[in-house]
C-alpha cells in the first residue's frame, strides 16, 4: 500500500540531475503534446537554477514548483497546459521530498492545491497528478481533524463522478488509498458518511428527475460512476456507512437492471474478501438471496451467472463467519437457486455452480446442524409427522432433487454434489439421503443407454458406501442373496463394496457376510445335485465375490481388538478347507498388520497417494494406542495362524506359495520371538534332513550305472528344499542374530549346488539377509564379499537376478557407511560382472543390473551423499574401460551401460561424446552385437542433447554412420536412416544437409518427403486423436531397453521424441488431452441439454398409457421418457439417410417411396409360407438383436446423399437441373477404413474396390436408381455362382 510506504523516512538530498532526467526519460513521448511541455518547464526550471547557482535538490524543485503554481494560481489568464505540466512535476517531486518537510508544508500545499483546482483552465493531464498530490496530503496528515482535511477530501469524493473517465479513474484508486490509511482513525466515519451523502444525493437526482428527461440520464449515469467506485472503496468505509450503503443496495437491486445489478455484485464481492470492518450479516445475506433468487438462466448472461455462483460462494462463507445461523437460515433458498442454475446451458455457470454447491456444503454445513436434524427425526418418527423439515433435510431435499431427469445432461456434475454431501454428512448420511441412494441404485438398475455417466454413478455410490459404512448401506440396499434368480440380485453392488468400504466393523463381516457364504455354498450344492451347472457356478462366483470383500473390510476396521478373534477361527477353517480363498485371507492379514505398523512407527500411511475422505476420517480414529492394541490382539493370535499357513504352505502350488509366504513374513514380525523361533527351528530341520537326504541320492546315482526314473524323485525332492528355503527365510523379520546366522551358513552350503533351483533360493535368501539386516552386513563384511568372488564361478544363470541383489544390497550399504577408497575398490571388483549382466536375456536380471549401475552413478555423483562429479565421471570413464574387451559381447555391455549411464545423468553427455571416434571405428567390425549396442548409444546421445552441443557433432556423427552404411545390411540401414531423422528434428534439415555427403543426398530427400508427409496427417488428425495418441505414448516407462537395443523392426517407425520427452512435455501432453476431454464433454452435454429440452412431447405420452402420468413418480416419469423417445426416434438429419426397417436392413427411397427388394417375393408366397418366414425372423431377432443395433447406431451416424433431385423420370440418367450445381452423391463410407485392423483396412477397401468395379456396369443409370439395383446385381451374381457350381 503506497500510504504506508510513504511512512518511512526517504533521504532529504538528492541528484538533481537525476529528478530532472529521470522525468525526462518518463516523458520522452514527443508526440504527446502534454510529455513536451513537461519536458521543456523541468528543463527551464533546472536551467533557472544552474544560472542562479542554486543546489538543484528535491526541495529546491518543490520550492520552485510551488512558487510557479502560485504565480500561475493568481494569473486571470494563465496558460492551461503550464499549470497541468507544474502539477505533473509537483507529483513527482513530492514522492522525493521528505515526509516531515512535506508535513510542514501541509497548509500551505493545501491552500495552494484548492486555488489551483479551482481554475477553470485547468485539464486532465493537470487533474490527474493534482489527485494524486491531494491523496499524498491526506495521507501525510496524522494528527489533523477533519476539519483539516475535509476541503481536500471534499474535491477527492467530487471527482468520483467526473465526465472524464481518466479523472474518475484516478479518484476512485486514490479514493481507497485514502480509505485505508484512514482505518482506525477518528477522521474514517465522517469520510466514508461523505461518500454515503454523495450516494443519497444522486440517488434521489436519479429517482425524482422522471418528471424532467433532461436530467435522469445525467443522474443514472453519475449514480453508475458512485457504485464503480463503491467497488473498491465499500470494504474500507466505516460499518455505519457500509450499513448505510447496503440498505440502498437493496433498493436498488429491485430495479433489475443489468448494469446495476453486475456493479453491486463486484461491491459486494469486494466486501467480502476484503473488509477490514464489521459487516452487518443480516443485509448482507438479504443481499446475496436477492441475487440468487434473480438468477435466471434465460434472462442473464454466462458471465453474469457465473459472477453471481462465485460471489454467492465468497458471500455466504462471510456471513457464516459473522453469524452462523443466519448462515444457516438461508442455505436452502442459495442451494434452491444454485439447483436453477444446473439447467442453464453456459458451460462455466455449471462449473461454477458446482463449485460452489461443493464449497457450501463443505463451509457451512457443521456437526451441530448435522446433529439438530437427526434429532428433528428422532423426535418426529416418536411423535409423529412434522409440518416442515429441518434446514439439513431441505438442503437434501434439494441434493436429491438433482438426480430427476430435468438434470440427465447434468448427471455427472450432480454426481459431484451428492458425493460431496454424503462426504459431509457421513455416517448420519442414512438419515438424510435414504432416497438419494435408492435412486441411485434406480439408475443402476435402468438399462445401458440411459445412464451416460455410469463410472461417476458408481463412484458416487461408492462414496455413500464409504461414508454411511457397509451396514447400514447394506440396510438400504441389500444384496438380495435369496432370490430364486440370481441375476436378480444386487450383484453390481460387489465392486463398489470391494473398492470403497473402509473403516467398517470386522464383527459386520463375520456376523452377516460370512453366514452369506455358508448359504450361498448351501445353494450351490442344491442347484449342482439338480443338474443346474450354470447357475451352481453363479453361486460359487457369489461364494468367491463374499470372501473377496475381506480386504475391503481390514482397511483400517474400527474393532480389530474387539472382533478379530472371533473372525480367527473362520479363516483358520477357511485357510484349511478352500484353496480358493487363501490368497484373499493372507492380503487382508497383510493388510491389517501392515496398516497398524505404520501407525505405530508414525509413517506416513499413503505416500505420494490421494486419499478420500471417508478414509482419512477412518485414519483419524487410528492413534498409536489404538494401533498398539490391534497389534496386541493380532499377536495373541499369531501362532494360530502361524501353524494352519505353514502346515497349507507345504500343500500349496507355486501360484499360491508366494502369497502366503508373505502372510507367513508379516505375522514373523510381529510374533513373540520364542514363537518365531520355535517354527525356524522346526524348518531347518526339516531343511537339514531333505539335503542330506538329496547328498544320499546324488552319491549312490553317481556309483549307480543304472540309473531309472531317478529324475521325477530328485525334481521332487529339490522342489521340497527350495519350499523350505522359502519358507524358512519369511521367518526372517522375527529372527535374532544367530538364528541369521544360522540361516545364512544353510544358504552359503548350497550356493555351489550343481541345481539351479536350488542355487538359485539360496542367493534369494542372501539378498533378503542383505536386505533387512545392515547389522549383518556391518559384521560379516570381508566374509560375505570373499564368498561372493568365491561362488562366482559355479553360479547358476538362473541365480543371477538374485546375485546381482546381493551385489546391490552390498554397495548400497558400503556407499552409505564405508570410506571411498573401499567404495571405489568393491565396486571395481563386481563391476564386469554388473555390466555383463546388461545383456542378460531374462528382463528382470537385466533391469536389476540397470538398477545398480545407476545406483553407483548416483553414489558418485549426488553431492548432497558426498558424491562429486570427478567421481561421476571416473565411473564413467571405468564403465568405458569394457570397450577394450576382447569379446563383442563384452564390447556391447559396455557400450550398453555407457546409454544408460548417459541417459540418467545429463552432466555425462559431453563425457560420452570423448567415446565417438572409439564407436565409429567399432562400427567397422560388422558384428551384429556391436553395431546394436553402438546404435543404441548414439540415439540416446542425440535423444538427450541440446541442439547446440549436437551441432559441434553433427559432421562427425554424420559421416561416420553413412561410410559404415554402406557395407552393412539393410536392417541397420533403416536404423541409421532412425538416427538422421532424429537428427533432422533436433538440428534442422538445413543443418543435416550442410555436413551430408553429396552421394547420400537422396536418402536426405527421401527423409524431407516422409517428414512432410507425416505433418501432412498429422495436421489432417482431430484434436482428440493427437491428445489420445500422445497420452498413449507418454504412458511408457523412462528408460526402455527394447526400445532402444531392439533388433526388430518396430522402432524404425517410432517417434523418438515421445521415447524420451521429459517430464514437462509429459503434463503439458496430458493437460491437452484432458482440455480435449473436457471440451468433448461439453458438446455432448449441450446436445444432451437440447434433445432433453424436446422431451416430454405430451402427445407421445397419449401413446403410451390411458392413465394420466405422475411426474412426481421419478421411476415412472424415467421409463416414459424412454418410451418416448423410441416412439418419436428419428434421425437428425433429413430424409436423405437411408431407413431401416424392423430387421436391420436399409430401405432405399426414391421419389417419396420405399422398396423392399423382399416384399414382392413375400407377396406372392402363400399365407403358411409367409407366416412360417416370420416365425424364423422372430426367433432369429434373439440371436441378431446387438448385431442390428450396432448396424442402427452406425446408419444413424453415417450420412448418404443419393442424388434423387438429380434422376430423369423419363430417361435413364442424370440431368442438370436449374440454379443447381452438377449432378452429385454421397456414398456412405465404412468406418472400417479408418480402424487400426488391418484386415478391416482391406475388409473396406475390398468394399469400395467393388464399387469402383461396378461403376462401368450401372453407366447411363441415375446415381439413386443405381443404389437401388446394387443389390439386385450381387444377388444375380451370387445366384449363376450357385447354378455353376451345381
Amino acid at each position: 500500500m503506497e500510504g504506508v510506504e510513504m511512512e518511512t523516512e526517504r533521504p532529504a538530498q538528492h541528484s538533481g540531475d537525476d529528478f530532472c532526467a529521470a522525468v525526462i526519460s518518463q516523458f520522452s513521448n514527443r508526440s504527446n503534446e502534454h510529455h513536451t511541455h513537461v519536458c521543456n518547464s523541468i528543463g527551464t526550471m533546472s536551467q533557472e537554477l544552474i544560472d542562479r547557482n542554486l543546489p538543484r535538490t528535491a526541495a529546491v524543485y518543490f520550492r520552485v514548483t510551488c512558487s510557479s503554481l502560485d504565480r500561475l494560481s493568481s494569473s486571470t489568464d494563465a496558460a492551461g497546459h503550464l499549470i497541468d505540466a507544474m502539477l505533473t512535476i509537483l507529483s513527482l517531486v513530492v514522492d522525493r521530498y521528505p515526509l516531515s518537510a512535506l508535513k510542514t508544508q501541509h497548509a500551505y500545499l493545501s491552500e495552494l492545491l484548492t486555488r489551483v483546482l479551482r481554475m477553470k483552465s485547468i485539464g486532465v493531464d493537470g487533474l490527474v497528478p493534482a489527485i494524486k498530490c491531494i491523496s499524498r496530503l491526506l495521507i501525510v496528515s496524522e494528527k489533523a481533524g477533519w476539519e483539516d482535511v475535509s476541503q481536500l477530501y471534499g474535491f477527492l469524493v467530487g471527482y468520483m463522478t467526473d465526465d472524464r473517465p481518466k479523472v474518475r479513474k484516478q479518484s476512485h484508486l486514490y479514493l481507497r488509498e485514502v480509505l485505508q490509511y484512514f482505518q482506525s482513525t477518528p477522521v474514517l466515519a465522517p469520510a466514508s458518511e461523505t461518500i454515503t451523502n454523495v450516494l443519497e444525493r444522486f440517488l434521489l437526482i436519479a429517482g425524482g428527475s422522471k418528471e424532467n428527461v433532461s436530467e435522469e440520464p445525467k443522474g443514472a449515469q453519475e449514480l453508475l460512476y458512485i457504485l464503480d467506485a463503491l467497488k473498491i472503496c465499500l470494504p474500507y468505509m466505516s460499518s455505519k456507512s457500509s450499513t448505510t450503503i447496503l440498505n440502498y443496495f437493496k433498493t436498488l437491486l429491485q430495479l433489475r437492471y443489468p448494469m446495476i445489478t453486475r456493479r453491486i455484485s463486484d461491491g459486494l464481492n469486494a466486501l467480502c474478501l476484503h473488509s477490514v470492518g464489521e459487516i452487518p450479516a443480516e443485509v448482507l445475506v438479504d443481499l446475496l438471496c436477492s441475487l440468487a433468487t434473480s438468477v435466471s438462466s434465460d434472462e442473464s448472461s454466462g458471465d453474469s451467472i457465473t459472477f453471481t455462483c462465485r460471489l454467492l460462494d465468497t458471500g455466504m462463507k462471510k456471513v457464516y463467519s459473522l453469524d452462523r445461523q443466519i448462515c444457516v437460515v438461508k442455505l436452502p433458498v442459495v442451494f434452491s437457486a444454485l439447483q436453477d442454475v444446473l439447467v442453464s446451458e453456459h458451460e462455466e455457470a455449471l462449473v461454477a455452480a458446482v463449485a460452489t454447491f461443493k464449497s457450501l456444503i463443505d463451509s457451512c454445513i457443521d456437526e451441530s446442524l448435522i446433529k439438530q436434524g437427526v434429532d428433528e427425526i428422532t423426535v418426529g418418527a416418536n411423535s409423529g409427522p412434522r409440518k416442515s423439515g429441518s434446514v439439513i433435510e431441505k438442503v437434501c431435499a434439494t441434493v436429491e432433487s438433482l438426480l430427476s431427469y430435468h438434470y440427465e445432461a447434468v448427471l455427472d456434475m450432480s454426481f459431484q454434489i451428492v458425493s460431496t454431501m454424503f462426504d459431509k454428512l457421513g455416517k448420519y448420511s442414512s438419515y438424510f439421503l435414504k432416497k438419494t441412494l435408492e435412486s441411485l441404485a434406480e439408475m443402476q438398475n435402468s438399462p445401458d443407454g440411459d445412464v451416460t455417466f455410469r463410472k461417476q454413478l458408481h463412484e458416487c455410490i461408492g462414496t455413500a458406501l464409504g461414508a454411511m459404512g457397509p451396514e447400514d448401506f447394506l440396510s438400504v440396499l441389500p444384496l438380495k442373496l435369496e432370490v430364486e434368480d440370481l441375476t436378480e440380485s444386487n450383484h453390481w453392488l460387489f465392486p463398489i463394496l470391494k473398492q470403497y468400504t473402509v473403516g467398517a466393523d470386522l464383527n459386520f463381516f463375520t456376523t452377516l457376510i460370512l453366514p452369506m457364504v455358508g448359504k450361498m455354498k448351501r445353494k450351490s450344492a442344491v442347484l449342482q445335485q439338480e443338474g443346474k451347472t450354470y447357475s451352481a457356478r453363479s453361486a460359487d462366483g457369489i461364494v468367491y465375490s463374499l470372501w473377496s470383500l475381506l480386504p475391503s473390510f481390514c482397511n483400517y476396521p474400527v474393532d480389530t481388538a474387539e472382533s478379530f478373534k472371533g473372525l480367527k477361527i473362520e479363516l483358520c477353517t477357511a485357510l484349511k478347507e478352500e484353496p480358493d480363498v487363501r490368497g484373499i485371507i493372507c492380503s487382508s492379514l497383510q493388510i491389517l498388520i501392515q496398516q497398524n505398523k505404520r501407525i505405530l512407527e508414525g509413517k506416513e500411511n499413503t505416500p505420494n497417494t490421494e486419499i478420500g475422505i471417508s478414509e482419512k476420517r477412518a485414519i483419524a480414529l487410528y492413534t498409536a494406542e489404538v494401533a498398539g492394541s490391534n497389534l496386541t490382539t493380532l499377536k495373541s493370535s499369531a501362532r494360530d495362524l502361524l501353524v494352519v499357513l505353514t502346515g497349507v504352505y507345504s500343500e500349496s502350488s507355486k501360484e499360491t506359495g508366494g502369497i502366503l509366504l508373505s502372510a507367513i513374513s508379516e505375522l514373523a514380525s510381529i510374533s513373540d520371538k520364542k514363537v518365531v523361533t520355535l517354527f525356524f527351528k522346526k524348518t531347518m530341520q526339516n531343511l537339514l534332513k531333505l539335503t542330506k537326504e538329496a547328498g544320499i541320492r546324488r552319491n549312490s546315482s553317481k556309483s549307480d550305472s543304472m540309473q531309472i526314473d531317478n529324475s521325477s524323485q530328485e525334481d521332487s525332492l529339490s522342489t521340497a528344499r527350495a519350499q523350505l528355503f522359502d519358507l524358512a527365510v519369511s521367518f526372517l523379520p522375527g529372527l535374532n542374530c544367530e538364528e541369521i546366522d544360522v540361516l545364512f551358513v544353510a544358504a552359503e552350503n548350497v550356493l555351489k549346488d550343481t541345481d539351479g533351483l536350488i542355487q538359485k533360493k539360496a542367493y534369494r535368501v542372501l539378498s533378503l539377509i542383505f536386505q533387512h539386516s545392515d547389522d549383518y552386513i556391518s559384521r560379516n563384511l570381508e566374509k560375505v564379499l570373499s564368498l561372493m568372488i568365491e561362488v562366482l564361478p559355479s553360479c547358476h544363470f538362473s541365480a543371477k537376478r538374485y546375485r546381482l541383489d546381493c551385489l546391490y544390497f552390498l554397495i548400497i550399504h558400503v556407499s552409505k557407511e564405508g570410506s571411498e577408497q573401499r567404495r571405489q575398490e568393491i565396486t571395481a571388483s563386481f563391476l564386469t560382472e554388473i555390466v555383463l549382466a546388461l545383456k542378460e536375456a531374462n528382463k528382470k536380471t537385466r533391469n536389476r543390473a540397470y538398477e545398480i549401475l545407476v545406483q553407483i552413478g548416483h553414489a558418485c555423483g549426488d553431492e548432497e551423499k558426498g558424491g562429486q562429479k570427478e567421481k561421476l565421471a571416473h565411473f564413467f570413464n571405468m564403465v568405458a574401460g569394457g570397450l577394450a574387451g576382447e569379446t563383442p559381447h563384452m564390447i556391447s555391455a559396455a557400450m550398453t551401460g555407457l546409454a544408460r549411464l548417459a541417459y540418467e545423468f545429463s552432466d555425462l553427455v559431453s563425457a560420452a561424446y570423448n567415446v565417438l571416434p572409439s564407436t565409429f571405428l567399432l562400427l567397422q567390425r560388422k558384428n551384429k552385437e556391436i553395431v546394436k549396442a553402438n546404435l543404441g548409444l548414439l540415439k540416446v546421445l542425440v535423444a538427450k542433447s541440446q541442439a547446440e552441443s549436437l551441432q559441434t557433432h553433427l559432421r562427425s556423427m554424420v559421416e561416420g554412420l553413412l561410410n559404415w552404411q554402406d557395407s552393412t545390411k539393410n536392417h541397420f540401414k533403416a536404423k541409421v536412416k532412425l538416427l538422421l531423422e532424429m537428427l533432422v528434428k533436433k538440428c534442422g534439415l538445413n543443418a543435416v544437409t550442410e555436413v551430408m555427403p553429396e552421394e547420400h543426398m537422396k536418402l536426405l530427400k527421401n527423409i524431407r518427403k516422409l517428414k512432410e508427409r507425416k505433418e501432412k496427417k498429422r495436421s489432417a488428425k482431430s484434436v482428440e486423436d493427437k491428445s489420445i495418441i500422445s497420452k498413449a505414448t507418454t504412458s511408457r516407462s523412462r528408460w526402455n531397453h527394447t526400445k532402444i537395443f531392439s533388433d526388430f523392426g518396430d522402432d524404425e517407425e517410432m517417434n523418438s521424441d515421445d521415447e524420451f520427452e521429459d517430464k514437462n512435455s509429459i503434463s503439458t501432453r496430458r493437460t491437452k488431452f484432458s482440455s480435449a476431454l473436457q471440451s468433448k464433454a461439453t458438446m455432448l452435454r449441450t446436445k444432451r441439454t437440447r434433445k432433453a429440452a424436446k422431451s416430454l412431447q405430451e402427445d407421445s405420452f397419449d401413446q403410451l398409457d390411458d392413465e394420466p402420468l405422475d411426474l412426481l413418480d421419478r421411476q415412472k416419469t424415467r421409463s416414459a421418457l424412454r418410451s418416448s423417445q423410441l416412439v418419436n426416434k428419428k434421425p437428425d438429419s433429413d430424409d436423405d439417410e437411408p431407413f431401416l426397417d424392423s430387421e436391420g436392413r436399409i430401405v432405399v427411397q426414391e421419389d417419396g417411396k420405399y422398396k423392399k427388394l423382399d416384399r414382392k417375393k413375400k407377396r406372392e408366397m402363400p399365407s403358411d409360407e409367409t407366416d412360417e418366414l416370420d416365425g424364423r425372423r422372430s426367433e432369429a431377432g434373439s440371436h441378431v438383436s446387438r448385431n442390428t443395433q450396432k448396424r442402427r447406431r452406425t446408419s444413424e451416424s453415417g450420412y448418404a446423399y443419393t442424388g434423387k433431385e438429380y434422376s430423369s423420370k423419363k430417361a435413364g440418367g442424370d440431368v442438370m437441373r436449374k440454379d443447381k450445381l452438377e449432378p452429385y452423391a454421397y456414398w456412405p463410407l465404412d468406418h472400417k477404413m479408418v480402424s487400426r485392423r488391418p484386415e478391416h483396412r482391406a475388409a473396406a477397401r475390398k468394399g469400395m474396390s467393388s464399387v469402383v468395379q461396378l461403376a462401368k456396369k450401372l453407366q447411363g443409370r441415375s446415381v439413386a436408381s443405381a443404389l437401388s439395383v446394387n443389390g439386385v446385381l450381387r444377388g444375380k451374381g451370387k445366384k449363376k455362382g450357385n447354378q455353376k457350381k451345381r
